[in-house]
């Protein structure tokens, strides 16, 4: 009598693995699966407290404050509500809710550069500020950055101000000019004969 061959240790993974993939658990869309059982998901706003079992159904607590799950889910914690940090340059635009996260905008004097899945701000820069010789031609808002435009000749800003200021004209208040305006700084003047 021939004795016989055992299969090599492979071929049995492969029937194994075939079997326990072959006989997997599908669950529908509105169950999850555990410990081999579809189980209902929550509702959104809650969370999973006790998964179910042949004989009980599952068991769903509400999220507690600061926290929020936004679709039905079978999670045991909900997710933690996101935090507009004002030093980052993020204000609340929407409060958190048990069904649905914080959203957050930018603070007054900046930009939004990242944009978060829920029509809100996740990153911010400061505006642009312009320079001495320029005006705000078009002040920031959360979606644009400030505009600034050239001051021309005879005017000048210091770059903080919508506008441009004529420069004083020394000679029509009967004053001496002692020093030309530029486009960042005004004429300066002094009575004339004063000693310097």
């Amino acid at each position: 009598m021939t004795p016989r061959r055992r299969p090599p240790a492979a071929a049995v993974f492969l029937v194994i693995v075939t079997v326990f993939i072959g006989d997997s658990l599908t669950c529908h869309p509105a169950e999850y699966e555990v410990n081999n059982e579809c189980c209902y998901m929550c509702p959104a706003g809650t969370r999973v407290g006790v998964d179910c079992t042949e004989f009980w159904s599952t068991s769903c607590l509400p999220c507690v404050d600061g926290t929020f799950t936004e679709k039905p889910n079978g999670l045991k914690k909900c997710f933690s509500c996101t935090s507009c940090d004002p030093g980052s340059g993020l204000t609340v635009k929407k409060f958190c809710s048990a069904t649905s996260d914080t959203v957050c905008e930018p603070r007054e004097g900046f930009l939004c550069v990242a944009s978060s899945d829920r029509n809100g701000c996740a990153a911010v820069r400061k505006h642009h500020s312009c320079e001495p010789g320029q005006y705000i031609h078009q002040k920031g808002t959360a979606s644009s950055d400030t505009q600034c435009s050239p001051c021309s000749d005879g005017t000048f800003s210091d770059g903080n101000s919508t506008t441009c200021q004529q420069h004083t004209q020394c000679e029509e208040l009967g004053l001496l000019q002692t020093t030309a305006g530029t486009t960042s700084a005004d004429a300066q003047c002094e009575k004339q004969g004063q000693p310097r």
